[in-house]
């Protein structure tokens, strides 16, 4: 999972990339970059590991000169840290295209072959984007050589669309052309498009979520849909074009769950309100299982889960807690690659405050049991702190399978809940409780806010893809992960 951001306008762009990225900084902790095009014809670029406030420094963005510009945030999935698959990625034929990614593909290995063998094209790292980005090239290179014509670019994106099978969100800088922004048939990455107003005419926005573009005073216009292409050209003219219209939209679930910010708006639906709706239904389904419970007091697991957990408290009539003090200089630990690390820092990242556990029976609530790594920690904490009893809930349902979107769960045997019951479950993390949402709640808690939304992608939760799975990947993927000394996995996006 990552966060992209692209901008087109008549002003300097660099500073307003540098926030953007800011705000969007959950969606991605490994790498940061941006790139620019200037009035010359010129990209500048500036990409590294780290977050956004080491990648940039104040010299950096002052020679990131232009007024389009694209920026990217890298989360650490199966693979290699290196610095060169930090993004947004270049390649020179045809103009010079620079690319941000958000999703993964799914076919990446057997494009990696196709691109070298009848495209001529070689990809010099382990990450998908590359590959994503050099199928754009190619695609782009067969089309008329008539820069600035939108028809070529959708034409592009088309081939895209053909070829690659996965999640992808993109935005791109093409030179002589402008910036460039799309999104998978499926939609299963999530895509935004702004504008505002400046004096010497309307600026355009594209992002991972409508709050970078609160931010930046841009106002949300909607959401591309899925298999759309949008293009900003350098005349500062904005067209759109469905360049593979279909009836498969899925975006991911696990975006209301756990990704997305709460002050983000997603396929018209608020982040905030679904995350409410399912700590409401969560709490309804204690009351109808559990009815006599011995609940004294309810606490969240911070900070995703505050929403869910303050709406149970309400509708179990049982006193809201803050029990943890986070230190925000910990980074998000779903998202660190290495399991040892993960355990550290949750110790390191949240301490309790005893005297909300002494003598009491808590009720925590997070937005998901991943791992299980974070939820051990934390209920061992409670009960060292005092607690009685420690009961546990999940504002979404068991995680049993690997996701294969860019979500950092690609083995089933890392999750908790795989072929484990719920009880099994329950011993695991050492709760005297366990209490799942129900799937077809989690559904309708998102669906309340927007009706239209008639799928979604949970195939975490019922291991059936949105997109399918190519015969031996998910062995080959798993294969990979379980092989330190063997060939590298492909790095996602």
């Amino acid at each position: 999972m990552c966060g992209l951001i692209g901008i087109g306008g008549h002003h300097p762009v660099a500073h307003s990339l540098h926030e953007g990225l800011n705000v969007l900084q959950h969606r991605g902790q490994d790498a940061a970059g941006l790139a620019t095009y200037d009035a010359d014809g010129k990209f500048h670029e500036q990409r590294g590991n780290g977050l956004v406030r080491d990648v940039f420094r104040g010299k950096t963005l002052a020679r990131l000169r232009g007024n389009l510009g694209i920026g990217h945030l890298r989360y650490p999935t199966a693979g290699t840290e290196k610095s060169e698959e930090a993004q947004p990625l270049y390649v020179n034929s045809p103009y010079g295209i620079a690319l941000g990614h958000n999703g993964n593909l799914i076919n990446a290995q057997e494009l990696r072959q196709e691109l070298f063998r009848s495209d001529r094209r070689h990809i010099n790292t382990k990450s998908d984007s590359e590959i994503l980005l050099n199928v754009l090239a190619h695609e782009l290179l067969d089309q008329p050589d008539t820069p600035g014509d939108p028809r070529s670019l959708f034409e592009a994106v088309r081939g895209v669309n053909r070829r690659c099978n996965g999640a992808y969100a993109a935005v791109c800088l093409i030179a002589g052309w402008g910036l460039l922004a799309f999104r998978d048939p499926y939609g299963i990455r999530p895509l935004v498009f702004g504008s505002r107003s400046t004096d010497q005419g309307p600026e355009y926005i594209v992002a991972s979520e409508s709050v970078a573009l609160d931010m930046l005073g841009f106002s949300l216009e909607r959401d591309l849909h899925p298999g759309e292409a949008l293009f900003v050209g350098l005349d500062g003219e904005v067209r759109s074009q469905l360049c593979d219209p279909s009836d498969r939209f899925t975006p991911c679930v696990f975006e209301y769950v756990y990704f997305a910010r709460p002050d983000s708006v997603m396929n018209g639906v608020s982040v905030q309100r679904s995350r409410m709706r399912m700590g409401k239904r969560l709490a309804n389904k204690i009351l109808r299982a559990w009815p006599d419970h011995d609940i004294d007091v309810v606490i969240p697991i911070p900070d995703t889960s505050r929403t869910a957990a303050l709406e149970m408290a309400y509708q179990l009539d049982r006193p809201y807690r803050e029990g943890f003090i986070k230190n925000r200089y910990i980074g998000r630990t779903f998202i660190m690659p290495d399991a040892h690390i993960r355990r550290q820092s949750v110790r390191r990242k949240l301490n309790p405050i005893r005297n909300e556990y002494e003598n009491t029976n808590v009720l925590l609530v997070d937005d998901s049991i991943v791992r299980g790594t974070t939820s051990r920690e934390i209920v061992q904490m409670a009960r060292d702190a005092g607690a009685r009893k420690v009961y546990f809930c999940s504002a979404s349902p068991p995680i049993r399978y690997p996701n294969i979107y860019g979500i950092d769960m690609p083995n089933a045997d890392e999750l908790i809940a795989h072929g484990r019951s719920i009880d099994e479950i329950r011993d695991a993390v050492g709760a005297d409780r366990l209490i799942y949402q129900d799937l077809p709640d989690l559904i309708a808690a998102i669906q309340e806010g927007n009706p239209e939304l008639r799928h979604f992608d949970c195939s975490v939760f019922t291991g059936e893809y949105a997109t399918g799975v190519p015969d031996g990947y998910l062995d080959r993927l798993a294969h990979q992960r379980r092989t330190p000394a063997g060939p590298e996995p492909v790095q996602t996006a």
